[in-house]
């Protein structure tokens, strides 16, 4: 399934409010970890179409990072992966923990 870039607070409340199962991921454009993660996120969500998946760039979305960090109680970090179930996160990792196999595991 393709991944979707949303900036907004208002764009996230939707799809949360919505109660369908998401991915969401967190990214930096200037570290190199994230880079790396960036691309296991991606090549999951393109292989994988049974989850929504989102993300966002944190120095161009930080008011709507913030809002997901303190609206849901997951310390902030980046990279960052959170799968939403039930309008809530049920899974969260982050940097080198990002991995294929963490996604299929804890996702699917």
């Amino acid at each position: 399934m393709a991944k979707t870039k949303i900036d907004t607070v208002e764009e996230f409340q939707q799809i949360a409010d919505s109660g369908e199962p998401f991915l969401f991921f967190k990214n930096s454009l200037t570290c190199p970890i994230a880079q790396a993660a960036y691309e296991k996120f991606e090549a999951f969500a393109e292989e994988n179409d049974t989850v929504h998946a989102y993300y966002l760039n944190v120095q161009e979305a930080r008011p709507l990072s913030n809002y997901i960090a303190e609206t849901y109680g997951v310390k902030h970090e980046s990279p960052q992966a959170l799968l939403f179930k039930d309008k809530q996160v049920a899974w969260n990792e982050s940097h080198w923990k990002i991995t294929k196999d963490s996604l299929t595991k804890n996702v699917l």
